[in-house]
């Protein structure tokens, strides 16, 4: 794996606030990590107590990027992955996913938080076949992103292209257009591209308020912002849906054996593959 700057461990470490909650870090603990602090904790708590089943529905969520991804790589034949918004590694990360399907698929991960940088750096090995490489910058600046030279150096523009934006655009206010932001990194990637993309949604719970929902992420690096089926399956505009099309996570290409949700069996999350034709 390629490192992402010339920041040492301590300097990066150096950099995170610990006292200010981060969506990669809550999403971490709620996936039962280590790598989190008391403030994205006692928000992770917040959200749990809005809603008793967020534990299973953030696992039902990271279920469906491990069975989008091994679809991408093993089904669409897909070698290259751009995976935006990564989050802190844990089990079944996009990498593994993939070149265990394909030994040669090249994945570069983009976050925002340094310490996804921290860990990634000791834990984002891929295959001797393929390439990994982690940066540390904002998807709310996708050219920095897409000329990034370790970016450029993992990935083949004039190739086809898995963008993965697995539940992160929910943290895009509409202030920061985030369809716009979608369009442009669809329109960086040749025919043949896949985007694979998931959203936080209050469409299955219609008796909880936005404000409810939304309030643990307030003092968060950045708001979450639920919306609508509508809204999400803007994202895939003039692209072809894969089937089953936008569909909540869990009933995207389900296992037999997933775990049931409590509190009424949702993710709370749409999610959906596409194609660039």
């Amino acid at each position: 794996m390629s490192d992402s700057t010339e920041f040492t461990a301590a300097e990066l470490a150096a950099r995170i606030n610990t006292k200010i909650p981060h969506s990669a870090r809550i999403y971490d603990y709620l996936l039962g990590g280590k790598d989190n602090f008391a403030a994205d904790r006692a928000a992770a708590e917040q959200l749990v107590k809005v809603s008793p089943g967020t534990r299973e529905g953030v696992l039902a969520h990271r279920a469906f990027l491990r069975r989008a991804v091994h679809h991408l790589a093993a089904d669409a034949k897909m070698a290259q992955f751009l995976d935006i918004g990564t989050g802190i590694p844990t089990q079944g990360n996009t990498h593994e996913i993939a070149q265990k399907a394909n030994p040669e698929a090249r994945v570069a991960y983009v976050d925002n938080d340094p310490i996804v940088l921290v860990h990634g750096r000791a834990l984002l090995t891929g295959s001797p076949a393929g390439m990994t490489t982690v940066i540390e910058a904002d998807l709310r600046q996708p050219k920095t992103i897409l000329s990034h030279p370790q970016v450029q150096e993992a990935i083949d523009f004039d190739r086809p292209v898995a963008l993965i934006l697995a539940g992160v655009m929910h943290f895009i206010t509409d202030e920061e257009n985030p369809h716009d932001l979608v369009e442009e990194y669809k329109a960086a990637v040749p025919s043949g591209s896949r985007l694979l993309l998931s959203h936080i949604t209050l469409d299955f719970a219609p008796s909880l308020s936005n404000e409810d929902f939304t309030k643990p992420y307030d003092k968060s690096t950045a708001p979450m912002v639920p919306r609508t089926l509508a809204e999400v399956v803007r994202f895939f505009e003039g692209w072809h849906m894969s089937d089953p099309g936008v569909v909540e996570v869990v009933q995207w290409r389900a296992d037999r054996d997933q775990a049931p949700i409590p509190g009424g069996g949702h993710a709370w999350a749409y999610g959906g593959v596409a194609v660039k034709p």
